[in-house]
Formats: structure tokens, C-alpha cells, sequence
């Protein structure tokens, strides 16, 4: 399994496999995993007969879900569950992520994928890290409003003896030894808070490169947790350029991967607070300018020329329609039918590879409550 990353989402979003199916679902953690396969089971029967109404004959409908269905007797995959499932394919490409976001049921077969559920994700207001350190343990949470999951990378030293144990040593007994009751003690120039926070800082630093390589793609910030004095330690070894000022103080290994999340909750909450309410903000500003909008179509069509700088969407809202790329026009129809896409999901795709900013909102949240509003860069001339 992937990580879904910017790099991964990008793929997705420009893959056109025509027919490409994409399916959502809830997945319980633990339990009856068998819950889980039977749901799935239920929607790739679903994604089957959505693809006979798009056109395809049976034997092609079955060969292009076939990586999905090979999913449902695999036990180890079902053991190892998130919140939610998302599975991808196309006559080029199979995916599937386990997620920590909670996924209504759901079935799309179009011209490209769906992928607005995942949008939360990579959303200016969806998920948050947490680093916990101490010198036994470092842990990376993935982390949204309701949901945790442990992505500590593999290779993550399990604490500070781990880290430094190819150090020289000979330097080691050089600079300490072991006094009553196991207490360091050091020898040679400095003082002793040197050279701890010199080990402290190498042992950061082995931990850095493995959350580098997960977060190297993200912009979602990122909280730290531990004892006081080991945050400006950290702070000097990390290169994330979204870790946040305040963080969470005490020992880290006394509290679950759900209390960490609840405890670093209200201090994201802040920033995310902050960021929303100045977008909503900058709509009003931009409205009376004549550069926002709240219409399906023209959002629609200045997310594909790359002329929206911030979009609202409203969670689980869909408008089906169609876009003709040749004429510039786009229509739109009351009920879903096969080939149809999400034009709110085609204005977000549109926006984010385009340098926008998405956010997912509840619809009474939303720019005067409807399914989408738009903040554009310019209008074009008329």
C-alpha cells in the first residue's frame, strides 16, 4: 500500500482511464473484518453493473475490477484497516488506500477518478501531524478532527541508545561513565548539558530524516509533543517548514495515540481556525471586487484555466455534469448517469494542480450556504 502523497493524489487526478472506477468506504479497525470484505464485496458488485451501463461488456467489467476482488480473501490486508478505504481503478492504474478519514459508501465510474472525499486530506483545514519524542520513543501520527493512525516511518530509531549506538566508543567513555544509580556522568571539556544536548540532537536528527521522507511532500502542520526542553532541540534539527510554535509539553510515552491527537487538537484547531475564517474573510472582499463567485459552471470552468486562487466545496454535495473540453461548455444534470462527473470534484482537482487552495466545508459553512464559491485570480476580458 501507498502512501497518499501530493505526488500520488496528482496521479490520480490526470489519470483519464475511460472508464476509470473509483469506491469509497468505512472500514472498521478491528472487529469483524468481515464486515469489511462484505462491504467491499457489495460495492465492486455495484462498480460491475455501473460499468455495463457505461458500455462495457462483462467480461471487460470483470478483468478491470480484478485487482479489487483480489482483495477479498486477503486477510492481512483486512487486518491492518484505517477509517476508511478508497480503491482506484482503470485499464492503467490500480490503487488502494487505507485512510484515516471516515468515507460514505459510494461508487463513481467516469472518465477520470473521483477523488473529492480525499480532499480533506490535503485540504488547508483537514489533517495535522504529530511528532512524539522522548528519549525511549518517537512516534509520527497521522491525525484529522476525529481520527489518529500510527505512520512512523520504518527505520525510526526506538530511542536515543538506538540512535547513538554505532557512535565511536571510545568517545562515548571519554565524555561519560555511569555513577550510582545509573546517573551520567561526563568527563572531559563542557558541561554535561552539552553533550546530552549534542546526543539528544544527533538522535532528532536520525529521527528527522525518517519524517522528512514521509512529510517531504505535505504542507499539513505538524505538532510536536515532549517534555519542554526537547522541543528547541528538535526545533534545530527539523527542515518541516510547517511545524507549528506551540506545542504539547510532558512525557509523550504516558499517553495513547488517541489522548496525543485529542491534546494537539485545540492547538491546530487555531491555526486552522485562523486560515478559514481569513479565506472566508478575503471571499467578501473579493466579491465585492466582482472576483468570486458562487456559480457551479463559471467555477467550474476558471478551476480548469488555472483562475482560482481559493475554492469551497460542500462536504458530500455532488452536481453531475459534463464537460466539453472542445466548446468550453459545461452541462449539468439533476441525476447521476453513466460517464458523468462530479463538477464539484472537477473544479477541486482543477484548483489544486493549478496552485489553488481547497477547502471542505460543511454546506452551511459554505459561501452563502451553496455547494460551491470560488475566489478567482482575475476574470478574463469580456
Amino acid at each position: 500500500m501507498k502512501n497518499l502523497s501530493n505526488e500520488e493524489l496528482g496521479l490520480l487526478m490526470q489519470t483519464s482511464g475511460d472508464p476509470a472506477v473509483s469506491i469509497y468506504m468505512p472500514t472498521q479497525r478491528t472487529g469483524d473484518i468481515e464486515q469489511n470484505q462484505i462491504r467491499l464485496k457489495n460495492l465492486l458488485r455495484e462498480a460491475e453493473g455501473q460499468l455495463l451501463e457505461y458500455g462495457l461488456r462483462r467480461p471487460d467489467a470483470l478483468s478491470l475490477l480484478e485487482p479489487a476482488q483480489k482483495l477479498l480473501p486477503d486477510l492481512p490486508f483486512w487486518q491492518h484497516q484505517a477509517d476508511g478505504l478508497a480503491v482506484f481503478s482503470s485499464p492503467d492504474m490500480f490503487r488502494q488506500f487505507r485512510l484515516p478519514l471516515t468515507f460514505h459508501e459510494l461508487v463513481v465510474v467516469a472518465e477520470r477518478f473521483h477523488v473529492k472525499p480525499l480532499i480533506p486530506l490535503f485540504s488547508e483545514d483537514g489533517v495535522f501531524y504529530v511528532l512524539a519524542l522522548s528519549q525511549n520513543r518517537a512516534r509520527l501520527l497521522q491525525c484529522t478532527r476525529y481520527n489518529v493512525q500510527d505512520i512512523t516511518p520504518a527505520g525510526t530509531p526506538s530511542g536515543k541508545d538506538e540512535a547513538l549506538k554505532y557512535d565511536d566508543p571510545e568517545k562515548q567513555h571519554q565524555f561519560r561513565t555511569t555513577g550510582p544509580g545509573g546517573a551520567a556522568l561526563f568527563h572531559g571539556h563542557g558541561v554535561a548539558s552539552d553533550y546530552d544536548k549534542e546526543d539528544t540532537l544527533r538522535y532528532f536528527q536520525s529521527v528527522e530524516r525518517g519524517v522528512q521522507e514521509v512529510l517531504s511532500d505535505e504542507h499539513a502542520p505538524l505538532v510536536i509533543a515532549g517534555v519542554d526542553y526537547l522541543h528547541p532541540i528538535y526545533r534545530e534539527a527539523s527542515k518541516y517548514r510547517h511545524l507549528l510554535d506551540e506545542g504539547i509539553d510532558g512525557n509523550p510515552d504516558d499517553l495513547s495515540n488517541r489522548e496525543l491527537q485529542e491534546r494537539a487538537w485545540p492547538v491546530v484547531q487555531k491555526h486552522f481556525d485562523r486560515g478559514r475564517a481569513g479565506a472566508l474573510e478575503a471571499y467578501g472582499g473579493a466579491l465585492a471586487k466582482g472576483l468570486a463567485t458562487d456559480d457551479v459552471k463559471e467555477a467550474a470552468l476558471a478551476a480548469y484555466d488555472g483562475r482560482v486562487a481559493t475554492l469551497f466545496v460542500a462536504t458530500g454535495a455532488h452536481q453531475w455534469g459534463r464537460f466539453d473540453e472542445e466548446g468550453r461548455k459545461i452541462r449539468l444534470y439533476d441525476d447521476r448517469q453513466p460517464g458523468l462527473e462530479d463538477m464539484l470534484d472537477f473544479a477541486a482537482v482543477h484548483t489544486l494542480t493549478k496552485g489553488g487552495t481547497v477547502y471542505s466545508l460543511e454546506p452551511a459553512e459554505v459561501p452563502g450556504e451553496k455547494t460551491i464559491a470560488a475566489i478567482l485570480r482575475y476574470r478574463p476580458p469580456s
